[in-house]
């Protein structure tokens, strides 16, 4: 070839060497053998994915349906409890200077009110006490800039 700027000519190589082609095609088997092999790993893996999701749906049907039961359960007690709480104030005879003007306004009125006297009897569930593992724990650090 020439050059423009000078009158020298620059020398071609004569031949190229040859890629190794035969290196590729000896590992082309290989890696279809991995994408099959791959391939049949993910099959299985959205199989058995579809199994565990079913299986926690049912799960999750099951328990819906004893909650619900159970709420219903504890319904009708506290509405038995009512009850013969109704039925003991009934056969009680109270002086009238005892009620109060708030409680003789509507029945509504003092089931609201028996209703929220159950929930403050509850006591809530005592806090755990606190180890060296939870003080410690970095992962629970707040870093706030």
């Amino acid at each position: 070839m020439l050059s423009w700027t000078q009158d020298t000519t620059t020398a071609v190589p004569q031949a190229l060497p040859e890629p190794k082609s035969k290196r590729k095609l000896t590992l082309l088997p290989i890696l279809i053998v991995l994408f099959l092999v791959s391939y049949g790993l993910m099959s299985m893996l959205a199989v058995e994915q579809d199994r565990t999701i079913s299986s926690q749906r049912a799960l999750i049907m099951s328990l819906l349906g004893d909650s619900s039961e159970l709420s219903h359960l504890k319904g009708k007690i506290i509405q038995r409890e009512q009850a013969e709480a109704g039925a003991a104030a009934r056969s009680q005879p109270q002086p009238p200077s005892a009620q109060s003007p708030m409680a003789q306004g509507s029945p509504a009125s003092s089931t609201k009110s028996s209703h929220d006297a159950n929930k403050l009897r509850k006591s809530a569930p005592p806090k755990p006490p606190l180890g060296i593992a939870d003080i410690v724990d970095g992962r629970r650090i707040l870093k706030a800039i």
